[in-house]
């Protein structure tokens, strides 16, 4: 039998740019009930747990998920990093996937390949590199890298995104990368930050979503190449937009 991980999804209401943001509707369900969907059909995935924040604001995150039967952690709103170790530390978890709640475009099957490669290789932290929509970012990482992570971590940037400390001391972690090439030369923006981003999403589901059959990257990239219009709706909005300004306002904590 092979090796599972579990999947955990970040997920909060408050947001600066899109408030409310993964739990809009699509296609009649909340965005983040999409994306817990779409990793259900993943192969190398043996839980999913939601880690949420404590604020009043994410009960209904809360809610929604206890009414259907999945765990829900509850932690710091302002310490990402925190909250994934404390839910790790919770639920005993041994290998974690993330996954962020406002991508619900997320591939089950690079995540499946992402994750192999972490346990083929036997990797502290493997995620997808080289060339892919944002939106498709997948990260997975042992509970030892976390809790190592969350003990030294000291950049507010390294705490918000959970991933930038274990990423940037390979002397310290074994580091695998996924390079996954994408046959597009534009760039492709996939996750949900703005308005402008959930037209798009919205546009895709209304014109591939199959509640039997969960729809992939490469429908998604056929579509837009048939109706380009569709990309333009957000492709002026820069890449890694909200890291770049955590960096920018980096203090240490």
């Amino acid at each position: 039998m092979k090796d599972k991980a579990t999947a955990v999804i970040q997920a909060r209401f408050c947001s600066q740019r899109l408030p409310g943001k993964v739990l809009l509707p699509l296609v009649e369900k909340p965005v983040i009930q999409h994306v817990y969907e779409r990793i259900l059909s993943c192969e190398r995935i043996g839980q999913i747990v939601v880690a949420t924040s404590d604020n009043p604001k994410d009960d209904s995150i809360y809610k929604l998920f206890k009414n259907i039967g999945v765990p829900v952690f509850r932690g710091s709103e302002d310490d990402p990093l925190e909250r994934y170790y404390r839910a790790a530390e919770h639920y005993d978890l041994k290998h974690l996937v993330r996954i962020m709640a406002d991508c619900p475009l997320v591939d089950p099957q690079i995540v499946d390949q992402v994750v192999e490669k972490y346990f083929l290789g036997n990797y502290d932290i493997c995620y997808l590199g080289g060339e892919f929509p944002t939106g498709l970012d997948v990260t997975v990482f042992s509970f030892e890298t976390v809790r190592k992570s969350n003990h030294e971590a000291l950049l507010k940037s390294e705490r918000e995104h959970v991933t930038p400390y274990m990423l940037k001391h390979p002397e310290i972690f074994k580091v695998g990368i996924l390079k996954n090439k994408f046959n597009t030369a534009k760039h492709h923006r996939w996750v949900m930050d703005h308005q402008e981003d959930y037209e798009l999403i919205k546009n895709i589901y209304n014109k591939l979503y199959n509640p039997n059959r969960v729809f992939c990257s490469d429908q998604i990239l056929n579509l837009l190449r048939e109706e380009p219009h569709l990309n333009s709706l957000n492709s002026h909005i820069p890449r890694d937009e909200g890291y770049k300004l955590s960096v920018k306002q980096d203090s240490l904590l």
